[in-house]
């Protein structure tokens, strides 16, 4: 075995021996209240950001978005922060079994597209302003947005998946 396998499969071990991970393995009650946070996460956070997305994506007038996507866009982040910390809570409790998981390595690659794209959304923000109600959304805005909601949904989609593989 490699230095660096060695290394990462001690990385793992220690992970599932956490203290917080100990106690999620050893209480059904903690374990449905973080998994339970989890899903509120999701729910902020798809709730938010898809409808802002959408449209975005289909380029309907923009006359509400000033008032719109500050507040959907954070309560994502919100959600987005909950859902990353309790997802990685989750995955302490048996890491060696997630990482062989092929839902949970797709829904990792397609958490991290999600991400990518955020930031080119932002990068979009930044460089346009917040657009005003005469004019029509550029088209890259729309395709980021269409982007946008097509990966989180099948994020949402691959960590379902991840029980049933």
């Amino acid at each position: 075995m490699s230095t660096a396998a060695a290394v990462g499969l001690a990385v793992v071990e220690w992970i599932g021996q956490w203290p917080g991970a100990r106690w999620l393995q050893q209480s059904g009650t903690a374990y449905l209240l973080v998994n339970a946070a989890h899903i509120l996460g999701l729910g902020l956070l798809l709730g938010a950001i898809l409808p802002l997305d959408l449209r975005l994506a289909v380029g309907r007038p923009q006359a509400a978005l000033s008032m719109l996507a500050p507040v959907a866009i954070r309560t994502a982040a919100v959600g987005l922060a909950l859902a990353v910390l309790t997802g990685a809570w989750l995955f302490s409790v048996n890491p060696a079994d997630y990482l062989e998981n092929n839902a949970f390595r797709w829904k990792l690659l397609l958490l991290a597209l999600a991400l990518v794209n955020v930031a080119a959304q932002h990068r979009q923000w930044r460089s346009l302003g917040l657009p005003d109600a005469t004019r029509a959304l550029p088209v890259r805005v729309r395709v980021l947005a269409g982007t946008s909601a097509l990966l989180w949904i099948s994020t949402l989609v691959a960590g379902r998946w991840i029980g049933f593989v």
